[in-house]
């Protein structure tokens, strides 16, 4: 990409066709775990926030990734995510096998959680 994006649809624009379909799906899937949260690019990267930044995605040559910016918030669910990589705080999936909606849904519901405790915590 020439220049960095400004919104996720200028970062999906660049994605190609199989990728970007996947990831769209994804956002999708985000957006309903999250119906609250602001879309935005961080470091480069679509992301959702509600405050904090919930989670976020992106691709490369090789694959499609969500960043779920915490490796806590992987921890749980490591026995769902056996058939993907995975690294601290980031899942890689082939646009033709992307994550289950259910473990979307469950990973972007733990980030919320994860968030609003850390906010909680901040104004103690």
């Amino acid at each position: 990409m020439a220049t960095k994006p400004n919104t996720i649809d200028e970062y999906l624009a660049s994605v190609d066709e199989a990728k970007r379909d996947a990831l769209q799906v994804l956002r999708e899937q985000i957006l309903k775990a999250a119906p609250d949260a602001e879309e935005c690019i961080s470091y480069g990267q679509p992301a959702f926030r509600k405050g904090r930044v919930i989670c976020g995605f992106g691709a490369t040559k090789k694959h499609c990734a969500f960043y779920m910016f915490s490796g806590s918030s992987l921890d749980p669910f490591a026995k769902e995510l056996k058939d993907y990589d995975i690294s601290k705080g980031t899942i890689r999936f082939q646009a033709d096998h992307p994550l289950p909606p259910s473990l979307v849904l469950k990973l972007v519901k733990a980030r919320l959680v994860e968030n609003d405790a850390a906010n909680k915590n901040k104004h103690l």
